[in-house]
Order: C-alpha cells, then structure tokens, then sequence
C-alpha cells in the first residue's frame, strides 16, 4: 500500500529541502517515491504556490489533475454550488482510495500558512528503521497520514513531536 503524508515546515524552502533528503534515500533503495508535490507558502503572499514533482513519478503516480484538486480543496475551497458539490462528492470518493478524509484536508488547510512550506508525498516500500534514522532530527510537523496511528506515533517520535 502507499502511504500519503504531508509535511509541514516553518519556511518557504524547508519542503524543498526535506525533499532533497529523500530524493538520497531514494537513491539508495531506501523509500521508493512514487509522486510528490511542494507548496510554497512565501512572506506577504496572497496564496501559496504548488508545483508537482512528476520527474519523481513512478507508473502509476499520481496525475496533476489529481494534485490540482486536492490543493483546490485544501487553500481554494472551489465550492461554488450544488453541481460543483456533486463533482466534490465524486472527488471525496476517489480521494479516499488514498487515505484522504476530511481530517486530512482540514489540518492541511489549517497548517500550511503564510511563510511556511509543506511536501504532500506518496511513497512505498520504506526501510522504516533506515528512513526514520536518517531523517531524525528534520524540523518537521506531520500534519496528515494514512498511517496508522501507531506508524503516525513513530514518524512524530523521529521528528522530535509527541
């Protein structure tokens, strides 16, 4: 199963970083990422700015029609009567193939913030012992997974978070 986690951080290149770290655990067999996608959130910026990492994508990431309407639902709240509700009800359905509720969106949105970046990453196959040592330490919020909560506890224990 792939796991979906986003990631919060107190600057406006902390997600680009980060995401140079796994990129090298990736490059050592570590993690496979199968997609991933950055937002930007830059000082006195009116709304964030996404970019999808699709020279990351493996076959069967992820598309950016995908990425798109979930940043939509997360920073846009697109809701602009009941035919647009019926597509979110649509939407809802497929997002929740990926681990993705109601909570996920919510602490996504209340989250990411003016001067702060978060990286939304879908990933498989982690060495988890070998991921979390190499990443410990990483100033880093988990804001929503589709870990379980034991898993979810883990990953908060190896960025300094209980």
């Amino acid at each position: 199963m792939a796991t979906l986690t986003a990631f919060k951080f107190d600057t406006p290149d902390g997600a680009k970083n980060f995401l140079e770290k796994v990129k090298e655990l990736q490059k050592q067999k570590l993690i496979t990422v199968q997609d991933a996608a950055i937002v930007t959130w830059k000082q006195g910026a009116k709304k964030p700015q996404t970019k999808q990492l699709n020279n990351l994508a493996a076959s069967g990431a992820l598309s950016g029609a995908f990425w798109g309407m979930l940043f939509g639902l997360i920073f846009f709240v697109p809701f602009f009567g009941l035919a647009i509700g019926a597509a979110m009800g649509a939407l809802a359905g497929k997002f929740s193939d990926y681990g993705i509720d109601d909570s996920f969106i919510a602490s996504a949105r209340s989250e990411v913030t003016e001067g702060t970046s978060a990286l939304f990453l879908l990933t498989s196959g982690a060495v988890r012992d070998k991921v979390r040592d190499a990443l410990k330490g990483t100033k880093a919020k988990v804001i929503a997974t589709n870990l379980s909560k034991a898993e979810e506890a883990e990953l908060q224990t190896a960025f300094g978070k209980e």
